[in-house]
């Protein structure tokens, strides 16, 4: 492995975050300074890609805001990141979904994951 790789894996703590993938519906808290105060905002949507690997990942989440889409890209290991809760695991067949950006209504819907449980 590259050196300097190592040395950033040893000083950088893994977040510990759930496990999401993409088409989950999600929400983040993350912290946000203004000035000398801090506070948290939350941003719920779904998520349309995970891209890099290590402690350069990110993942993307898009929502409708009125008739809006806003989507915003969060750092994986970004100090900011409060937490992550997961709404609603989605079945998707691909690993970016944005074609999900042109869809709007019930189009814009994503299968719920079935979840066996033995009993």
């Amino acid at each position: 492995m590259n050196p300097i790789k190592e040395i950033i894996n040893d000083l950088v703590e893994a977040p510990n975050l759930p496990d999401f993938s993409v088409g989950d519906t999600i929400s983040v808290s993350y912290k946000i300074k203004e000035g000398n105060k801090e506070r948290i905002q939350h941003f719920q949507g779904v998520v349309i890609q995970r891209r890099g690997s290590g402690n350069t990942e990110t993942f993307t989440i898009r929502k409708m805001s009125g008739n809006i889409g806003v989507e915003r890209i969060f750092p994986v290991f970004s100090p900011f990141l409060d937490e992550i809760k997961i709404i609603k695991k989605g079945s998707v067949r691909r690993a970016r979904i944005f074609y999900f950006r042109e869809r709007t209504g019930k189009a814009a819907r994503i299968r719920e994951k079935k979840t066996f449980t033995k009993g």
